[in-house]
């Protein structure tokens, strides 16, 4: 009996999902992916992004790595429930991008966030002694006020974060800058409003993201199928399919996961759209 081959990878279109908050973890596994997009010689990328974004470095360094890829490979992005803040400056690393209608995307913008709990160590009598060699040492500090000028120190740390963003949007859809802080101001849009903003380029879902992709390598898009680059499952996910999974036990794992994705980036600058 003769089986049939596998379609090459020249033949193919690679597909990269990022989903959820961008950290350090993503950042890695999308370079990885990245990676082997190149050295299989893919002719094009579709890279699927349901993410409200995350972490400022991490997000540039995939975009980075996608703008280089894109040299030699025709790279589509597809928008899907919610693609806003930091995962729009992922898309940027696209030449081409498409979004549904009612995608959740925009949030152009950096947040920072930190906590003040002087109030309560107060009653409950805990107090911290400082020894610090500047006097800026532990700004964001959580068990005093911030001060006046520790607050304009990070405020023009914002601006700056921020103007790298503009920049990159204005670069990227070849609009001026002044035009992007149109809507560069924190606000959410639909898909069918990024299309009207200048944003992205068309309406579409992924399968649609998918043809598009095919015609601009020069693939026959009825032929040319999916090739998803993914971390290897772990044993119990390829024993029982992930819809045979208790929900309760899927909501757990990602209120832990973003738990954890705000303990560790507390006090940094983040592109993150946050409701």
């Amino acid at each position: 009996m003769i089986w049939p081959l596998k379609p090459k990878s020249t033949k193919q279109i690679a597909r990269i999902e990022i989903s959820g908050a961008i950290a350090g973890n993503t950042r890695d596994q999308v370079l990885k992916a990245l990676k082997t997009v190149k050295e299989k010689k893919f002719p094009a990328l579709l890279l699927r992004i349901d993410s409200p974004g995350g972490t400022v470095v991490d997000s540039q360094e995939i975009y980075e790595a996608l703008k280089k890829l894109g040299e030699t490979v025709k790279i589509v992005a597809s928008f899907g429930n919610i693609s806003a803040s930091g995962g729009v400056y992922v898309g940027m690393g696209a030449s081409h991008i498409m979004t549904n209608p009612g995608t959740i995307t925009g949030s152009i913008g950096v947040i920072l966030r930190g906590n003040n709990l002087e109030g309560l160590l107060e009653k409950v009598g805990v107090s911290f002694k400082v020894i610090k060699s500047g006097p800026y040492k532990d700004i964001l500090a959580f068990d005093r006020e911030l001060l006046a000028e520790e607050q304009e120190i990070l405020q023009n740390m914002i601006d700056n974060t921020y103007q790298q963003f503009v920049e990159t949007v204005a670069e990227a859809r070849k609009l001026s800058i002044e035009t992007v802080k149109k809507f560069a101001d924190g606000r959410i849009f639909t898909g069918k409003q990024a299309v009207e903003l200048g944003l992205v380029d068309r309406l579409g879902t992924e399968e649609d993201a998918r043809v598009w992709a095919a015609e601009l390598a020069g693939l026959n898009p009825e032929k040319a199928e999916f090739f998803t680059i993914e971390e290897p499952k772990p044993f119990l996910k390829k024993v029982l399919n992930q819809n045979q999974l208790s929900l309760q036990t899927n909501q757990f794992n990602n209120v832990v996961n973003w738990l954890d994705f705000e303990l560790s980036t507390s006090g940094q600058p983040l592109w993150l759209y946050k409701p």
